[in-house]
């Protein structure tokens, strides 16, 4: 097994590594806490914590943005180490780097075929499924988020007008909701929050889920 250690990542090296290593091809906008994986002193990738892309991540479990955020990437090239035993420590230093946090958020992606495994196996608690939600499918064929597209080709993005595909020039889909994930960070969350938990989905679930969405977009591509 090769020996693997974590540290603070640069926003050019958490960059790097979801745009060559994660399947949306891009590092998430806005405040983020980035942690870098090496295996050998080899730069495998990054876990990156970031605010999400609303400020109501929290609500839910009456937490207002400064104590919730969300685990919104994974990525990482051909490696060892188990990412369960990566994402662990990585909650540890966002402790320690933000002791005001109670909880993180994740989301498994079933139009990716995720199902959340990584998640199940690092005792998160599961919390039942997102909404299905509107999405397209831009000219390069890559999915969209519909807050990701506009009439204009341009969008204001954490008060950064940013250039994105224009709305017309998609195909509109829309895709099953995300299973959603949750990892206390307190005694007193975690007894809030186990009442709540639901038995995790299993992978049949995920393999219908993404047969569904692959046929969508056959359909409407």
């Amino acid at each position: 097994m090769s020996e693997f250690r974590l540290d603070w990542a640069s926003h050019a090296a958490a960059k790097y590594a979801c745009e060559a290593w994660h399947y949306t091809g891009r590092i998430p906008p806005g405040t983020s806490v980035r942690i870098g994986v090496w295996e050998d002193d080899r730069f495998i990738g990054v876990v990156v914590f970031s605010r999400g892309p609303s400020g109501h991540l929290g609500s839910a479990f009456g937490l207002d943005i400064t104590q919730v955020c969300e685990l919104s990437r994974i990525a990482l090239d051909d490696h060892e180490t188990p990412v369960t035993q990566i994402v662990s420590p990585a909650l540890r230093m966002l402790r320690q780097r933000c002791p005001g946090l109670r909880l993180v958020i994740s989301f498994a992606d079933p139009a990716q075929g995720h199902v959340g495994r990584i998640y199940q196996a690092g005792n998160w608690i599961y919390l039942g499924r997102t909404a299905p939600s509107k999405a397209h499918i831009d000219p390069e064929g890559r999915i969209r988020h519909d807050r990701n597209v506009s009439a204009s080709g341009f969008k204001s993005i954490f008060g950064k007008t940013t250039l994105v595909p224009p709305r017309d020039a998609c195909t509109p889909i829309e895709l099953p909701g995300k299973f959603r994930y949750a990892m206390p960070l307190d005694k007193a969350m975690r007894r809030r929050l186990v009442p709540r938990a639901l038995p995790y989905p299993q992978p049949s679930t995920e393999h219908d889920e993404a047969e569904e969405t692959i046929d969508r977009l056959i359909l409407t591509g």
